[in-house]
């Protein structure tokens, strides 16, 4: 489906600048409940007065050093306690942005917070001690000789198959894609496996497109970022760190490039799929392409194409609880889509808005089921609004309420959202 609005393609220079810089205290949780899309008469959302699992929210906030925006790091917690939202926070003095932040359950069994940083690039674990949620342990930190040194993105997966979490990381600026592989003593060791000058990688994905039950890492090493909407050649690879096999690639985007991608089982035939989010050139239209095992990488099936610049979010799950998977696509300018998969999935899907007045140039957002219901809520940083958003389905419609909003005047980047149990963070 192709769908066209009048959208401006360039990033406001003042952004751009504040962006150039970024690769405390929390403010306000709020609850205004409001119809998703316009001409919808439906019910506030319903949210349970409490929540045992919290969110934890990735982020680079501003403040004004000499006359100039600095940016620090802020790792958020949000948690729902006797019926109100309520905001925490902590920051990292060694790094100036948390590029992400999830659990991670290392072989000792008892799980912490995982965080990347930049400036310095640090793999950190963090736990809740006399001081509140600090950094006890570092796994991973490295000066990897170029302009910038980030620990960009990570997921976590038995990579090896002996049954160890090992963590594929990506990082800016030189390229690197390394796997970090805990030992049986509590110790880490890191591969390296590739590294590339003058280059960012921004997503790791992991999964299983050829059904062999061992597991594969994909990731988009592209030149360092342009904002200027001119073309920019990228791809998609892939590497098998059981094998130490790769980089092999699998999406050629020509003079394209793509900072998002998803890999899982969407259309529900029990194998994996890699969805790629590339970004548009010129003018031109944002493509969401699906790639099966074997697809051409000059190919890939366009399933959605919108009138936007760019798409750097991309999450999966099952809104309405009734076992089948959506997509959200969180476009930064177009706001928020919903996209469903057909009979056939290759042929392009039914996408339907969801809220045009959700923006943000990363645009991090979240399907997950924190209330357990049985269906996904999708939980998004609106960084234009500075507001976090939760929508429900309420049987036609996705409802949004507000559950934090930001003072600052400064602007911020929201790098990502995920789930968190409440005892980790209290």
């Amino acid at each position: 489906m192709r769908i066209r609005q009048n959208l401006k393609v360039l990033v406001p220079i003042s952004l751009a600048a504040l962006l150039a810089l970024a690769c405390g205290s929390a403010d306000e949780p709020a609850s205004s409940p409001k119809p998703a899309v316009e001409g919808h008469a439906i019910a506030a959302p319903t949210t349970p007065a409490d929540l045992d699992q919290a969110l934890l929210v990735a982020i680079s906030k501003f403040e004004m050093r000499e006359g100039k925006p600095f940016p620090l790091s802020e790792l958020l917690v949000l948690s729902r306690t006797g019926g109100e939202w309520q905001a925490t926070s902590v920051e990292d003095p060694g790094s100036n942005v948390f590029h992400k932040a999830m659990v991670y359950t290392p072989p000792s069994g008892n799980p912490a917070i995982l965080t990347l940083g930049g400036m310095a690039a640090a793999v950190k674990l963090w736990r809740v001690g006399e001081e509140g949620l600090a950094p006890v342990e570092t796994l991973w930190q490295k000066d990897f000789g170029g302009k910038f040194s980030r620990m960009r993105d990570a997921e976590v997966a038995d990579l090896y198959g002996d049954g160890m979490p090992a963590i594929a990381v990506a990082t800016h600026d030189q390229g690197v894609f390394a796997v970090i592989h805990p030992n049986a003593d509590g110790s880490y060791a890191v591969d390296e496996m590739h590294q590339e000058a003058n280059t960012f990688v921004h997503e790791i994905e992991i999964g299983d497109l050829d059904g062999d039950g061992v597991l594969e890492v994909y990731a988009t090493p592209s030149a360092p970022n342009k904002l200027d909407g001119k073309p920019q050649p990228g791809k998609v690879v892939r590497y098998l760190p059981k094998s130490g096999d790769g980089p092999v690639e699998v999406a050629d985007l020509g003079m394209r490039h793509a900072k998002e991608i998803y890999v899982g089982d969407v259309d529900g035939d029990g194998r994996d799929e890699l969805y790629v989010s590339i970004e548009a050139a010129e003018g031109g239209d944002l493509e969401i392409r699906r790639y099966e095992a074997g697809t051409d990488p000059a190919a890939g099936a366009i399933v959605a194409t919108l009138a936007d610049p760019m798409c750097r979010f991309l999450t999966v799950g099952d809104v309405e609880g009734d076992g089948a998977k959506e997509m959200i696509i969180a476009a930064k300018d177009s706001g928020l889509w919903l996209a469903r998969p057909g009979s056939d999935p290759n042929a392009p899907w039914d996408v339907s808005l969801v809220d045009a007045d959700s923006k943000g140039f990363e645009h991090a957002s979240l399907l997950v089921d924190l209330d357990g219901d049985g269906q996904d809520e999708l939980y998004v940083a609106s960084d234009d609004a500075k507001e976090i958003r939760r929508y429900v389905w309420n049987g036609s419609a996705l409802v949004r309420e507000v559950i934090y909003s930001r003072k600052s005047p400064l602007p911020i980047l929201t790098w990502n959202i995920m789930p968190v149990p409440l005892e980790l963070v209290r």
